[in-house]
């Protein structure tokens, strides 16, 4: 996990938030995001200047967005995952064969990351893209991804992130959290239920290295109304787990 810095220099700091701001309002004007990170005009405009000429941040019209510049950095940093090219069809066979959106996830600094995502059938707007960041405790993904976690580093992912509610099915106290963990590990797979979105279930299961660990995890994610959960634990449950199986052999022997 990503340690606190020894030096943090605050500049690189500001920048940073500048980037985050921009990326939660799409594109602004100065002031605009002035307001939202409520710093002065002449501070923000120093750092979107700065981010400008490195070409990180583009301008316009007097309005700001961020480049496609990151577009370089998220593809590069997606194809350090092997698990994201080896799930990449077998994800549009999962999506086809059940109909409901299927997923890749990561975990990195104590978040999952979707690497790679088939929408199939549905036309359910689930906010799923690559690059989407969810708290682990919300998702299957995420349990799925936490329960293989040592104890240790279970602890220090719930000391820093919490487990902060997304609604009102979202589990927010440890012991309930810990206790569906394992339950997690003596099942294999893990669902969620209106836990990070209303209406929606997931369920989702480890992609496993040949020494074991999980280096990812794959799953569907539906509408409660279709995603029942004698279905999701029945045959999108064994469809998922063939996807998996299939991945693990593109990477044992890629």
């Amino acid at each position: 996990m990503t340690r606190e810095a020894k030096n943090p220099v605050k500049a690189t700091r500001r920048s940073v938030a500048v980037l985050e701001a921009l990326f939660g309002l799409g594109s602004a004007r100065l002031t605009d995001i002035s307001a939202r990170l409520e710093l002065s005009d002449s501070t923000v405009h120093n750092h979107l200047s700065t981010l400008v000429e490195t070409g990180l941040v583009t301008r316009n019209d007097g309005v700001y967005r961020l480049s496609l510049r990151f577009l370089t950095f998220g593809e590069f940093a997606r194809s350090q995952y092997a698990v994201a090219d080896a799930a990449r069809t077998e994800l549009a066979h999962l999506a086809a064969e059940t109909g409901e959106a299927a997923s890749a996830f990561v975990i990195e600094d104590g978040f999952g990351y979707l690497l790679e995502h088939e929408r199939g059938a549905t036309d359910l707007p689930l906010d799923l893209y690559p690059g989407k960041r969810v708290p682990l405790h919300t998702t299957a993904f995420g349990k799925v991804l936490l329960a293989d976690r040592p104890d240790e580093e279970i602890d220090a992912i719930l000391e820093r992130h919490g487990l902060v509610a997304a609604t009102d099915g979202t589990i927010t106290d440890r012991p309930t959290l810990l206790e569906e963990l394992a339950e997690v590990r003596a099942n294999g797979y893990a669902v969620a239920d209106e836990e990070r979105l209303r209406g929606v279930r997931s369920v989702a299961t480890a992609v496993r290295n040949e020494s074991g660990v999980a280096v990812g995890a794959v799953g569907v994610t539906g509408p409660t109304s279709r995603l029942t959960l004698d279905r999701l634990r029945g045959a999108v449950l064994d469809a998922v787990t063939d996807t998996k199986n299939v991945i693990e052999l593109q990477l044992a022997y890629s």
